[in-house]
């Protein structure tokens, strides 16, 4: 018992330490993620600013400073708090041999960085549809989700506004797509998170983007903003446009839908008269009774 506790402890204090260091310029700029967030998410509000596609929407939209505090709430608060439980399963896993390299479907380890990546990128992509899809189709999961869905106002930062369990859910699951890939690099792994993490933002960006030809491989604002319709189409009360970086997914799984691009359609979704509008009050969401 022990061994957990000094691991909890270790694995807590270590996430703390790597994040301060962050802030101080004291880690690569390659795990750099607080930086990386911070200059990524800077850049995009530019676009928004110089580009915006809905033109009577403010600078500062509706819930702008809710969901900046959710991008790094996510992003590093949660991590910081659930550090020690993730490590503690992970000496749990490998203690009855889950172990890194155990469920290993392919070995890459003789390719390419930029060939594992790539399949890195893809793989990860898909897992994080198929959870996506989960999240919309059964209803104990989509209380929690509706957080992401009470955003009002498109922009940048309400790409990381969801509920705290979302991390419980997509974090194993990605572990999963890791781990069937043997021998693969994951020190590089920092360029598809960044990548990620951008085409995230601009999808949720008051920009106008639809890549052309290539709006069948990404995601884009366009073809999001949909995902987060108000008033769903006839026939589809479960959801549309589950993309996350890539659109390929919804249209082989004939999950797409943009009927137009005015950027003016209502968000939301029907009962959210009555959903919390502040932090706290979402941070428990999904726990209580109906």
């Amino acid at each position: 018992m022990e061994h957990y506790v000094d691991a909890f402890i270790n694995a807590f204090n270590g996430t703390v330490d790597w994040t301060w260091k962050s802030i101080l310029f004291e880690v690569p700029w390659t795990t750099n993620y607080f930086w990386g967030l911070t200059v990524i998410s800077f850049a995009v509000w530019l676009l928004e600013i110089a580009f915006p596609w809905r033109k009577n929407q403010a600078l500062f939209r509706k819930d702008f400073w809710l969901d900046f505090f959710y991008m790094f709430f996510n992003f590093f608060i949660f991590s910081i708090v659930i550090s020690g439980f993730y490590k503690v399963l992970e000496i749990l896993f490998n203690n009855v041999g889950v172990g890194e390299k155990s469920i290993a479907l392919l070995d890459i380890s003789h390719w390419s960085m930029w060939a594992q990546l790539l399949v890195f990128f893809i793989i990860l992509d898909f897992v994080q549809w198929c959870t996506h899809v989960l999240l919309h189709r059964f209803d104990f999961l989509w209380q929690f989700h509706k957080v992401h869905h009470s955003v009002k106002e498109m922009g940048f930062a309400a790409h990381l506004r969801y509920h705290w369990m979302e991390n419980v859910l997509y974090k194993p699951l990605k572990t999963v797509g890791v781990m069937i890939l043997g021998g693969f690099e994951q020190e590089q792994a920092f360029i598809v998170h960044f990548f990620a993490i951008t085409i995230g933002h601009l999808n949720h960006a008051n920009i106008r983007i639809t890549w052309g030809p290539l709006k069948y491989l990404f995601n884009n604002p366009v073809m999001h903003l949909y995902h987060h319709v108000k008033t769903l189409p006839e026939g589809r009360s479960k959801g549309i446009n589950f993309g996350i970086s890539l659109s390929l997914w919804d249209y082989l799984f004939q999950t797409n839908y943009v009927p137009e691009k005015s950027g003016t359609i209502e968000l939301g979704f029907p009962d959210e008269e009555k959903f919390p509008k502040g932090f706290l009050g979402q941070l428990i969401t999904g726990f209580r009774k109906k």
